[in-house]
C-alpha cells in the first residue's frame, strides 16, 4: 500500500488524531493534517497505533512489530533469518544527511502528490469529523 493510501485511511478515519506518528519525509507534513505529531524516526509505536517511514523502514517496522508480539528470540531469529544487516554503500537516506540540490529536486517531484493527497485527506477527514 501507498505512503499516500495509508495516510489517507489511517488519517481520514481519525487514527491518528492525537497520536505520535511518521511516514516518509516528503509526506511528513500531512499528519498534521490528521491531527497527529510527527516524529523523525523509522517507526513509532504510540499505544497501540505502530507506523513507518518510507519503503526501507518497513523492514525496520516489521522488525518492531515481530519483536512486540513475538519476543526477542523470534525477532532476532526473522533477521538472521533475512540476513538483515544494513550496511548502505551512501549515508544519504534522509533530508537531514542528503545533499541539498538532491533534496530540492525530489521534493519539488514529490510535491503534485502531495498537494494531491492533502486535498483527498481534507475532504475525507470532514466525513468522519465528530
Amino acid at each position: 500500500m501507498s505512503t499516500r493510501n495509508k495516510i489517507l485511511i489511517t488519517g481520514a478515519a481519525g487514527f491518528l488524531r492525537g497520536k505520535r506518528a511518521t511516514t516518509h519525509w516528503a509526506y511528513c507534513d500531512l499528519l498534521s493534517d490528521c491531527g497527529a505529531q510527527y516524529e523523525k524516526a523509522r517507526f513509532v509505536r504510540d499505544g497501540n497505533i505502530f507506523t513507518g517511514g518510507g519503503v526501507t523502514a518497513g523492514i525496520d517496522f516489521a522488525f518492531a512489530l515481530a519483536l512486540e508480539l513475538y519476543g526477542n528470540d523470534i525477532a532476532q531469529s526473522l533477521q538472521l533469518g533475512l540476513e538483515y544487516d544494513p550496511a548502505p554503500p551512501l549515508d544519504y537516506g534522509h533530508p537531514d544527511k542528503a545533499d541539498p540540490h538532491i533534496h530540492q529536486k525530489l521534493t519539488e517531484r514529490y510535491a503534485q502528490p502531495v498537494t494531491d493527497t492533502r486535498s483527498a485527506l481534507l475532504s475525507r477527514t470532514a466525513l468522519f469529523k465528530d
